[in-house]
């Protein structure tokens, strides 16, 4: 499979990790000198400097061979004109495009049924506001991913010294919780990714991964000493595209909500397009601003300016005073390994989002969704299970699956079935596979259409 990306920055480099670590043909494009340099000196990637919107630079990196062309730059205008471009040199490449302008939002259809013919649009912004609304519908949950139209949900949360499955073997759970016990997908200990077996324990300070049915998502949390917590009070700090979004739909679910932001034009734009949350001039950091507007009482402190180092100090401020919880932007992905270590577990980034929507369209099969996991170390999927596919029509314990992956749940009809080695796999059926980064291309290999390997 051969993809091009436009655009070296954080997106396409980390895709391109992604990618070429999984032996994929990888051709970047980014007119930066600097960032093409880098790309080179630490990627296995083909890399071409030049504009991603020029007829020859698409044709020097093969458009023409490419299944697929991503769009990453930071300018929307130059993603769409690279796509354009694409399209008229070879009109079978499926196109992506990260476009973060909310007055593209309703004209997302129409650029896919006409020129360019964008296959996916990718809003960062629109990712972001969901993830950040899932978090707030599941208390202590630092990642949340949702399969089956919701019914199944992936949950990363930290287990604490209290919880009573705190050094307990994973062979011991049936005695330990006789009915509805979590499937462990993962663990994360020291920054390091584990698929646990039956004789590993469960440790404090483990960040565990664990499948969970809709229904009994309540008391897989309660498990984990987390129960749940009506969110009726939210400051959002950052009145950007992102705190604007998130603001207008915490306002659509009746939720009370207060705005900070330092621009005053911006907060006269904010007031002008918000109906119930209360805009407020001033610094989200400003301890006195903080104490002024009852910090204490506020449910969730969500901080999602521009800058990194502003959030990172309004959260842990804000968390000091008295709020509940928060939850944090980051874009540099280099910080993330730090977060819990100074005290931040919730943490969103545009970018993983971006990260996490692009993949799903970039894998073989009938991928339907997937979830980076800790810094893209793993992926959990769902997938549709095709006729013609090698994971159909035999059960599980006879299917050569790799080495750290393993089926976490099959969707049929209005069935989810928590798998064991002898259940079979249908076609049709919705499928959710757990996998390590290495073990990522053989999944995608069992998953996809036999006769694409002849």
């Amino acid at each position: 499979m051969k993809i091009i990306i436009v655009g070296a920055g954080e997106v396409g480099y980390h895709i391109a990790s992604h990618l070429a670590l999984e032996n994929k043909e990888v051709v970047i494009i980014d007119k930066d000198p600097e960032a093409i340099r880098r790309i080179s000196d630490s990627l296995d990637v083909q890399a071409v400097e030049g504009s991603g919107s020029s007829p020859v630079v698409l044709e020097e990196a093969g458009i023409r061979n490419a299944e697929i062309i991503l769009a990453v730059t930071d300018s929307d205008e130059a993603n769409l004109v690279a796509c354009l471009v694409a399209n008229m040199l070879s009109p079978a490449t499926k196109k992506l495009a990260r476009v973060r302008d909310g007055d593209f939002d309703q004209y997302h259809d129409h650029l896919r049924e006409h020129a360019p013919h964008i296959d996916t649009i990718i809003n960062p912004e629109i990712e972001v506001v969901k993830t950040v609304e899932s978090m707030l519908s599941v208390p202590g949950a630092v990642n949340v991913g949702e399969f089956a139209d919701g019914r199944i949900k992936f949950i990363g949360i930290y287990l604490n010294k209290k919880s009573r499955l705190a050094g307990v073997k994973l062979a011991d759970f049936p005695e330990k919780i006789p009915k509805g016990r979590p499937l462990i997908a993962a663990v994360v200990r020291e920054e390091e990714l584990i698929i646990p077996r039956g004789n590993d324990r469960l440790m404090p300070g483990d960040l565990v991964y664990f499948i969970s049915e809709e229904e009994k998502l309540a008391d897989t949390l309660a498990l984990f000493d987390k129960y749940d917590q009506p969110v009726n009070r939210v400051l959002i700090v950052g009145g950007g595209n992102i705190g604007f979004r998130l603001a207008r739909s915490l306002e659509e679910k009746a939720i009370y909500c207060k705005i900070i932001e330092k621009d005053p034009a911006r907060c006269a734009r904010l007031a002008e397009g918000l109906n119930k949350a209360v805009v407020l001039c001033g610094d989200g950091s400003d301890q006195g601003l903080l104490t002024e507007e009852n910090i204490q009482d506020m449910d969730v402190v969500v901080t999602l300016t521009g800058h990194e180092e502003t959030n990172i100090l309004a959260s842990l401020l804000a968390t000091r005073m008295g709020a509940k919880r928060s939850i944090t932007r980051i874009s540099k992905f280099s910080y993330f390994p730090l977060m819990k270590a100074i005290g931040i577990e919730q943490v969103v980034s545009p970018r993983l989002s971006a990260v996490n929507t692009i993949l799903q369209h970039i894998r073989r099969g009938k991928v339907l969704s997937a979830i980076s996991i800790k810094g893209e170390q793993a992926e959990v999927m769902e997938a549709l299970a095709l006729e013609t596919s090698d994971i159909v029509d035999k059960p599980l314990k006879r299917i050569s699956f790799p080495k750290g992956s393993m089926v976490a749940g099959i969707i049929r009809g209005d069935d989810i079935i928590i798998p064991t080695g002898d259940s079979v796999i249908q076609p049709d059926d919705r499928i959710i596979i757990f996998a390590i980064r290495q073990a990522i291309p053989k999944v995608e290999k069992i998953l996809a259409v036999k006769l694409e390997y002849f």
